[in-house]
């Protein structure tokens, strides 16, 4: 109960005390966003189709570093194992470069780090992202706010449920009434919605996470991983984005009748990751796509434009 109210708080002061996010170096006004940046299991590769992935994970993260953008997070599925020491150290690499660039670097569990040695894994994920808190945070740079969740509730007691339910609620409030905040955006791992084959959409994501996010006037996009996909599905009148592809292998969506509306059904990249900012009173969402097999670089594959005030 404590640590909620106590990070509550903090964020009023954050807020409402702006000269407290200066930065030592100037950076661009974009955030981006990576997932399931993991090399692949070898379990994995009986089933799916590999391609270069560990190469593909490198380039990612070389291309966001280029960019130098205002912050980059991670949704999770870091890396395969996190109980590991070794499956961390190519990501160890990438994640030091960044920071010698003036880039910091912010995430959110996935199911990977928690498997098998949940505890161990939960311990090195928390050593790279020192800023992370198990039952939610928040991050605000320039005027969007990003709001991390663990979405990994069967690790969560019921009263650490309860507390980042409530530390949801309750820094939303603050957020919606901040001068300083035009946007929203909400991240955690698991997918409310998904067409994948291989996971499903998560319903506690859904009872949690959706509520609130619907009910905030300044949330404008949802954004997770899991399902190795680009995926976007438009649930009344608001925004959820899968980016499943920083290097985990492909998954199939299914095609079946009864499947979620998917708005980007043609845009279907193997490796990408997402930038946002804000332009002329417009949240800009851009999927920066690897191309080419072998590969050739980055390009925009695909982009939206989410107004930040409502119309009627």
């Amino acid at each position: 109960m404590v640590s909620y109210r106590i990070n509550t708080v903090l964020l009023i002061i954050w807020l409402y005390f702006p000269m407290v996010k200066a930065q030592d170096k100037p950076y661009s006004n974009m955030l981006v966003f990576a997932s399931d940046t993991q090399a692949p299991l070898w379990i994995e590769k009986v089933f799916l189709k590999s391609d270069n992935n560990t190469k593909a994970t490198e380039l990612v993260f070389k291309d966001i570093i280029r960019l130098k953008p205002l912050a980059f997070f991670l949704l999770g599925d870091v890396v395969s194992l996190g109980y590991s020491e070794n499956k961390w150290k190519p990501v160890d690499a990438y994640i030091k470069a960044a920071r010698s660039e003036g880039i910091p670097i912010y995430g959110v569990l996935g199911n990977h780090e928690l498997m098998q040695r949940p505890i161990a894994g939960e311990a090195k994920f928390q050593i790279r992202f020192p800023d992370h808190k198990r039952t939610g945070y928040v991050q605000v740079f320039d005027s969007i706010a990003v709001v991390l969740l663990n979405s990994n509730f069967n690790s969560l007691s019921p009263d650490e449920i309860k507390e980042q339910n409530k530390w949801l609620k309750d820094t939303v409030a603050v957020l919606d009434s901040s001068d300083s905040v035009k946007a929203i955006i909400f991240g955690c791992h698991h997918p409310p919605y998904t067409n994948s084959k291989l996971v499903k959409s998560s319903s506690l994501v859904q009872n949690y996470f959706v509520e609130p996010f619907l009910a905030s006037k300044k949330a404008k996009l949802f954004i997770t991983g899991h399902s190795h996909a680009f995926e976007y599905f438009k649930k009344k009148g608001k925004d959820f984005i899968i980016i499943g592809g920083g290097g985990g292998l492909n998954h199939p969506l299914s095609n079946s009748a009864d499947r979620l509306e998917d708005v980007s059904a043609e845009y279907k990249p193997h490796f990408h990751y997402l930038s946002v900012e804000i332009l002329n009173e417009e949240l800009v969402v851009v999927s920066h796509e690897l191309q080419g097999s072998p590969f050739k670089g980055f390009e925009i594959g695909y982009s939206i434009k989410i107004p930040l005030k409502e119309t009627n």
